[in-house]
C-alpha cells in the first residue's frame, strides 16, 4: 500500500522520537555544522543526516528552516549571556572588564557561526529575545556601572565597548588584522576602553 505524503510524515516523525531526537538533539546538530562548515552549509537535509534520519521529521521539531535558523539565533545568544555572564562573576572594575573582553573574544573566535547568529534577528516577541540575551546584557551592565558612569555615559560606555570589541574580534576571524601581535594588540585595545571608561568616569 502506497503511503500519502501526510502518512509517510508522520512515520519519519515517529522513527526520530524512536531514536531519541528531540529540539535539543535538532539545535545541537545544526549549531554543529554552523561551526564546522559555517551558516550557509545549514540545511535541513545537513541536519538531518547528521542526526541520522529523514528530512521531514524535523517538522515535529522546528518551523522549516526559517523557524530553525531562528531558534539558533536564540540558544547563541542565551549561550553567549552565559559565557559573558560568568566571566565576570564576582569581579568588578577592570579585573571584570578584562574579563569579560577576553570571554567575548573567545567566543567571537572560537564560535564565528555562532557568534554571527547571536546578531541576527529572531523570530517571536522582542521580550523572548532579551530574555535570551539577559544574562550578557546585564553582565554588561555590572561592568560598566562598577566604574560610577552617569547613566547617560554608561548607556554610551556599553556600546563603544561592545563596538570595539565585535570589530577586532571580527577583523581576527577574517584574518584581517596584520601582524603577529594580536594578543598584544588586544590588550592595548582594551587598556585604552578602560582608560576611556576611566576619563568619563571622573568629575569635572
Amino acid at each position: 500500500m502506497e503511503l500519502t505524503g501526510n502518512e509517510y510524515t508522520q512515520g519519519v516523525a515517529l522513527m526520530a522520537r524512536r531514536v531519541g531526537v528531540d529540539k535539543a538533539a535538532v539545535l545541537a546538530a545544526a549549531l554543529e555544522i554552523i561551526d564546522a562548515d559555517g551558516a550557509d552549509a545549514l540545511t535541513l537535509a545537513a541536519v538531518a543526516d547528521r542526526l541520522g534520519i529523514q528530512a521531514p521529521s524535523l517538522y515535529s521539531h522546528v518551523d522549516g528552516l526559517g523557524g530553525l535558523k531562528s531558534d539558533l539565533a536564540i540558544a547563541a545568544t542565551s549561550e553567549f549571556g552565559d559565557v559573558l555572564a560568568d566571566a565576570v562573576m564576582g569581579l568588578a572594575g577592570d579585573d571584570a572588564l578584562r574579563s569579560f573582553a577576553a570571554a567575548y573574544r573567545s567566543f567571537a573566535t572560537e564560535h564565528p557561526g555562532r557568534y554571527a547568529l547571536t546578531l541576527q534577528p529572531a523570530a517571536g516577541s522582542p521580550e523572548t529575545r532579551r530574555e535570551a540575551g539577559g544574562r550578557g546584557t546585564r553582565a554588561t551592565a555590572a561592568v560598566i556601572q562598577s566604574y560610577g558612569l552617569s547613566k547617560t555615559d554608561a548607556a554610551r560606555a556599553g556600546r563603544t565597548l561592545r563596538s570595539a570589541l565585535h570589530g577586532f574580534a571580527t577583523l581576527e576571524t577574517a584574518n584581517g588584522i596584520g601582524g603577529s601581535d594580536i594578543d598584544g594588540s588586544f590588550a592595548y585595545l582594551v587598556e585604552l576602553v578602560i582608560h576611556g571608561i576611566r576619563t568619563s568616569a571622573q568629575p569635572t
